[in-house]
Formats: structure tokens, sequence, C-alpha cells
């Protein structure tokens, strides 16, 4: 990591497979798109947030809607880039044994990272997609006076949560795919 950007190998490139590379184009893409709906979001949500405190300061007005559409903004623009916090590898890592490790130590430690979050993120995503299903089957909605439908943010998580899964399983696919060629 401290060498040249043109130097590292950190296996993230598919190098000569078309179809890990056509995949990592096609998440790369989808995240392209999500990081830009993600931060009109946050935009949106800080609007909303912003309105809420003008209307109860000025004109002294009971909100129901506000802090749950916030909430609900803030839930899917969080879960829907985790996908592109992970290309980047801003998740789980352990940076301050870099230096001190072998290059194959380091692939070593990059894949069983990569093997562990995988294992968490895909019982977390099966875990949310129950949660979505059992919330739209049962017509759950929220506890407050506004009552929006829970299958929002739950179908959010789910769905965040299953391009995170994906995008490590390309990563490990990657890592092993250029391993293989070397």
């Amino acid at each position: 990591m401290h060498a040249e950007l043109g130097e590292q190998d950190d296996g993230s490139s598919p190098g000569g497979n078309a179809i890990l590379a056509a995949l990592q184009r096609a998440v790369d893409f989808s995240n392209g798109i999500i990081v830009v709906l993600a931060g009109l979001a946050l935009i949106a949500a800080c609007i909303i947030l912003s309105y809420s405190v003008l209307s109860r300061a000025l004109f002294h007005s009971a909100n129901y809607w506000q802090d749950e559409a916030a909430v609900f903004l803030l839930v899917g623009a969080t879960f829907m880039t985790a996908a592109y916090v992970q290309r980047e590898r801003g998740h789980i890592g352990i940076e301050a044994f870099v230096g001190l490790l072998s290059p194959l130590a380091n692939r070593i430690r990059l894949r069983l990272v990569d093997i562990a979050s995988l294992l968490f993120c895909a019982f977390f995503t099966w875990k949310s997609w129950t949660l979505a299903h059992e919330a739209w089957v049962d017509g759950q909605v929220s506890n407050s006076m506004w009552s929006p439908p829970l299958a929002i943010p739950y179908v959010l998580m789910a769905a965040g949560m299953s391009l995170l899964c994906a995008q490590i399983a390309l990563q490990i696919a990657i890592s092993f795919s250029v391993r293989a060629r070397q």
C-alpha cells in the first residue's frame, strides 16, 4: 500500500478474464449510479430536516413525516453505497499490518478478510430479505402518525447488502483468477 499507484496489485483488477471484467464493469456502473442517487438522498434528507427545524421554529407546526422520511433516505443511502465503499477497500481491513507482512501474507490476509466479510454479509442479506418479505406480506408500517410501510427501508437494506455480497464475491473471484494466471 506504500508503493506507487502503478506498482500496487491488490488483486482488484480482473486482468485477462473477460467474464470477471464484464461483471466488474457492470458492478462499477451500478455503483456509479447508486452513489449519485445516494448523494441526492443525502441532500434531500438535509432539506427535509432543515425544513422541519424551520417550520417548527417559525410556525410552531407539528411535523409527523420529516424525521422518518429523512431516516429512510439515510438508511437507503448508507446501505446502497456499501458496495462502492467495498470496491475501494474502505471496509474491514487491518492496514497497520500491511507494511509488516510479506506480499503473500497480505494477499492471504485480504482473501481471509473478504471471505469472512462475505459470510457475514450473506447472513445479513438473507435476514434482510426475510425482514423485507415479512414487512411486505404482513403490511407492516411504522408506529408513527405518518405510518410509512416498513418494507421500504428493509428492501433498501436488503438490496444494498445484496450488492455488497456481489462486490465481495467478485473481489474473491478476481483475486483467485489473478493468482491462477501467475
